[in-house]
Parts: C-alpha cells; structure tokens; sequence
C-alpha cells in the first residue's frame, strides 16, 4: 500500500457513510415514480448541484489538471464557455417539452412525436453510449485506487463498482440526487485542499505557475478543425454537445422530470453553466500548478498526475480527505447512469414489451434489476482494457459526441411544423453514417471530437427536413 492506515480508515469510513446515507434518504418508496423521479418533488438547487456533480466525473476531477499539465495552457476553459450558451437554448427550447404530460424519460417525446421505432433506436443509443462512457469513468477511478492500494485493476473496477451500485439499486434517483449534493461539497474541497497544499509546495505559490501563462494560452481562435482546443470549437462545439447532453440525453434530463416544475428545472439548468465554468477553471489551475511542481515528469498517462500527487505528497490525514473527492466524483457520476439508464431501459423497451403499467409493483423491481444489469456491464468495460488511450475525458467527451449530434438531430426534426416518422428515420440513418465516416473513415485527428457532435446533428437534421419533402406529413 501507498497510502497509511488512517488515510485509508477515512477513505473507507467515507464510503460507508455514502452508502448508509443514500439508504436513509430514499426510504419510503412504493412506486417506480419515486424510484425513477424521486416523486417529482426535489428541489431545484439540489438537482443544481446533482446535474453539476453527474458530469463531473472522475474524469473531470483528475483527467481536467492532466491536460493542463501537459499543454500548459488553459484552453480547455473555451469548452464550458459553450456550455453556458448550449443550456440557454435546452433550457428555452427543450425543457418546456418535458413538462406537457407525464413523461419518464427524454424519449417519450420522440414516441409521440417521431413514433416508437425513432423512440426505440435513440434510447437503445443512449444506453449503449452511456455504458462505454461510464465504465471509462471507472477505470479512472479504479486507477487511482490500484495506484493505492497495489491491488489488480479488476479489483478495483469491482470495489467503487460495488460500492455505488449498493445505495443506487436500493435508493432510486432520490438517494443518487442528495448524496451528489454531499459528494459535489467533498470533491469541491477536496480540490481546493490539493491546491492549498500544492501553493505551499511551490516557490513563489501558485502565481509562479501562472506567470509563464499569457493571454494567449487563453483563447485561440484559428479554425483549425482537427484541434479540439480552439475558440469555435469550444464555442460552436461546447455549445451543441451541451444541447445534446443537458437537452436530450437521459442522464440530465431524468433530474427535470424530478423537478417540481418547469421554471424550478429551468432554474436548475442555467445556473449549472457558470458553476461548471468555474469548476474547470479551479481544476486547470490546478493542472498548472501540478506542471510547475513536477517541472515535466513523464508519466505513462497525464490522467496520472494529480492521482500521484494525492498519494504521494499530500500529508496525512489530508490524502484520505482528497482521496474520497476522487471517489465522491465517480459515484456521482455512476450512480446517475445507473438510475438514468435503468429508467430508460424499463420505460422505453421493458413495459412496452411486458404491457405493464408504470405504476404496478412489476416496474419498480425490473427497474431495480436493471440498475444491477447496467453495473456489471460498466464493470466490464472499466476491465476490458479501453481505457488509458489518451486523456480519458477527451475519451468520454468523443464518445458521447457519436450519439448525442444524432439524437438532438431527432428531436429538431420532431420540433419541425412538417414532419414524418419516416423521414426521421432517414434523418437517423444519415446522421449515424456521417458520425461513423468522421470517426473512423478519416484520418486521426482530422476532425477533432468537439465538431463530431455538429456535424451529425447538421446531417440528421438536413437530411431528414429534405426527406420530409417526399413522406406524407404526420398529423399534429
């Protein structure tokens, strides 16, 4: 082991606390309604916080000071400023279609509006984007454990796996929205500790490390397409995944159907932008702090950095603290696409199949069993050897870019005065055709991942309103 007994008694103290806390909080529940949407009755600053911690992953927490270790700039911070612009318009655009009827998930507008073969294909794309997304994220976070403890990578993938499944099977969206709130506090500080410490570390604090940054490193705005980190592409880029994963995508959108009401999801969505911003900024900071620390260390993998420097040269008790930020990251992040993809697979493919109702006993436990279901398949994608190819929030980011264009592609075409259930599917196909030539019919690189989302959408969208043209229109 690389950490002492009483860093480790923290870690593990915290761990059980988060789960006996989740427990606590989501006793009570009778129907798949409280299971799936906490009864429609959470507040808008906790689901603030939740859908702040759920994209900030592990990935985030440790992936984020990576790459400003090594590019040495903060470019990155050009991407969330199209954040902020993408939850403006889902939150205008988008949100008010979740609150006419009683929906469960972000596709029962594309049932009514596109028909259930559209409904069908996107959700099948969400559950099987978010699986390889989020068991990256737990490869990432089981690094950090195997870095700890020198146990094998299986272990460790099993061991956060386990431990957030245990309060997310039990608890329902109610547990995984206020244990984010806890664990977004706990990883929040315990960035701010690691930098304290790390402005201790270093001659002149932290302001040396900033002092070789100029104004450049800040914005670049060339139109360099095959560069991930300039000004459109975080802007243009940022702003349309944004629309994707904050407008359409399950995983945020199952925190608006719990709100209490339209304006109180609103509330919940636009104030997300700027605390997401200066979460990246901190993170960064942190990255170059790191950079002037290490003066340039090689490590295997940039993703490594700051999970060496937590259990390496943080003090006692201070690397269990930081450590359960590392592990509060993730089980945010895990328990939400364990609740959002078990909500999608039951009320997209298991009730229209089964003919039950929402509301029988039969929905909350295939629900249940289906949180069980999408765990051991994220566990097998945190051991099959994806990760450690690049940054993995690059990773992460890329993957959702392939589906998320597309199915914000669908839910324009169903927005549209004239359309066609027929000419939606065209609109699918064409999309999922231009995302596979960009990722994998042109040279590396060529295309950097922040248009991915841009250019499947654009197709989606333009192909299917031409296809529109030669289908009889659906009726209203």
């Amino acid at each position: 082991m690389t950490i002492g007994s009483l860093d480790l008694t923290i870690l593990i103290a915290y761990v059980i606390a988060t789960i006996a806390f989740g427990l606590w909080i989501s006793r009570g529940q009778k129907s798949a309604s409280d299971y799936l949407l906490g009864g429609r009755n959470l507040p808008w600053w906790a689901l603030l916080i939740s859908i702040v911690a759920t994209e900030t992953s592990t990935a985030t927490f440790l992936s984020v000071p990576g790459i400003a270790y090594h590019r040495g700039d903060l470019r990155f911070l050009q991407l969330p400023l199209g954040y902020i612009v993408g939850r403006v318009i889902a939150s205008g655009v988008l949100l008010p279609l979740y609150f006419k009827g009683e929906l469960f998930t972000a596709y029962d507008v594309l049932r009514v509006r596109s028909g259930p073969a559209v409904r069908t294909i996107a959700s099948a794309l969400f559950l099987i984007t978010r699986t390889l997304a989020d068991g990256l994220r737990l490869y990432l976070a089981a690094v950090v454990l195997q870095i700890m403890l020198g146990c094998a990578l299986w272990q460790a993938v099993a061991f956060v796996g386990g431990a957030t499944v245990l309060y997310t099977v039990l608890g329902g969206i109610k547990a995984v929205v206020w244990t984010d709130v806890i664990q977004f506090a706990v990883y929040m500080l315990g960035a701010i500790a690691a930098l304290v410490v790390l402005h201790g570390d270093l001659d002149g604090g932290i302001g040396s490390a900033l002092q070789g940054v100029d104004t450049a490193a800040f914005f670049d705005f060339g139109w360099d397409f095959g560069s991930a980190y300039t000004f459109w592409a975080g802007l243009i880029g940022g702003a349309v995944l944004s629309i994707g994963s904050h407008g359409v995508d399950q995983l945020i959108v199952q925190r608006y159907l719990s709100a209490r009401n339209l304006r109180e999801a609103q509330r919940a969505l636009l104030w997300s932008g700027p605390v997401v911003l200066a979460q990246f900024a901190i993170f960064l900071v942190l990255g170059l702090g790191l950079a002037a620390f290490y003066a340039h260390r090689e490590f295997a993998s940039n993703d490594a950095v700051f999970a060496d420097f937590i259990v390496k040269h943080l003090p006692t008790p201070l690397v269990g603290i930081v450590l359960g930020s590392v592990f509060s990251a993730a089980m945010s992040t895990l328990s939400s696409s364990l609740s959002a993809s078990a909500s999608a697979l039951v009320n997209d493919f298991v009730l229209p199949i089964t003919g039950h109702r929402k509301d029988e006993p039969f929905a909350l436990r295939a629900a249940r069993a289906a949180t069980v279901l999408f765990a051991v398949a994220q566990v097998a994608v945190g051991v099959s050897g994806l990760g450690g190819r690049g940054a993995v929030v690059n990773q992460v980011l890329g993957i959702a870019t392939i589906t998320t264009g597309v199915i914000l592609g669908l839910f324009v075409l169903a927005l549209l005065r004239r359309r066609s259930r027929a000419a939606s599917l065209v609109g699918l196909c064409a999309g999922i055709v231009a995302i596979v030539v960009v990722s994998f019919g042109l040279p590396a690189g060529a295309i950097a991942w922040p248009w991915h989302g841009v250019l499947s959408a654009g197709t989606t969208v333009l192909v299917g309103g031409i296809a529109t043209v030669f289908f009889a229109p659906q009726p209203s």
